[in-house]
């Protein structure tokens, strides 16, 4: 299994722990939040991780070098002379993401009890070409689902904006995106295909490019609001990822 790990972030909210390391090497109990990535990943089976960077981007390529343990092959997707977005990011690794199998997105920030792998075959078995992770929680951004939980616009609740996939679609339920989504083979056939990757613009979300897909194809939210998640973005989130962490919860599938 395949999976692209975005740590390419700038970690503005965890400033001053950002100031000298960038966001993927803050330490989480002792331990950089991208090694506990990267254990988590292969005890779920994942082979092969692609990783994003940008901010202060030659410590995490000297970290993965001391690293060279970790049992799986690592890619560097180089964002240090730009920073590209989710879209941008995703669009650049294509010719390291391929497109014969799936691939799990992932926040480098993100520390859920969601098992990612269950999460990847639970992908595969609904036949999506994308799958977003999203939760029932406050947040200031939704995405809108119909009731069979297919992709059906976005909403940004603080100003008032929202984009429709279709004139016609329903949305009966709104989830918070938990940084965790997966795509499958084919998709950047689809995207080329669909014209949902902007040709002339290399920063730019992924989500008005899946809000194009679901125009056509199948985009599905998968929620797992009963599952532990942390959006590792403030001190206060990370006191909290840290004292869950020491529990020793078990993993979810």
């Amino acid at each position: 299994m395949k999976a692209m790990i975005l740590a390419a972030g700038r970690g503005t909210r965890l400033y001053p722990l950002t100031r000298d390391i960038p966001k993927a090497l803050v330490p989480l109990n002792g331990t950089p939040l991208l090694e506990m990535q990267l254990r988590r990943l292969r005890q779920c089976g994942f082979h092969e991780v692609i990783i994003n960077i940008h901010h202060l981007g030659q410590q995490i390529i000297d970290f993965l070098k001391s690293r060279d343990d970790v049992g799986m092959k690592i890619m560097i997707s180089d964002e240090r002379d730009r920073l590209l977005d989710t879209g941008g990011a995703i669009k650049k690794a294509m010719s390291l993401l391929g497109d014969s199998e799936p691939v799990l997105i992932h926040n480098v920030d993100v520390v859920t009890s969601l098992d990612p792998g269950a999460l990847l075959k639970r992908h595969l078995q609904s036949g999506a070409l994308v799958t977003l992770c999203v939760q029932q929680r406050p947040s200031s951004r939704h995405f809108l689902f119909t009731d069979d939980d297919r992709l059906c616009g976005w909403r940004n609740q603080e100003t008032g904006e929202e984009k429709k996939v279709t004139s016609g679609c329903i949305p009966l339920k709104q989830r918070a995106f938990s940084g965790i989504h997966a795509i499958g083979p084919g998709f950047y056939e689809k995207v080329s295909m669909h014209r949902c990757f902007p040709e002339k613009q290399d920063v730019f979300s992924i989500i008005d490019a899946y809000l194009c897909l679901a125009a056509s194809e199948k985009v599905l939210g998968f929620d797992h609001s009963g599952s532990v998640w942390f959006d590792i973005g403030r001190d206060q989130q990370l006191k909290a990822a840290e004292k869950w962490l020491n529990m020793e919860r078990p993993t979810e599938s």
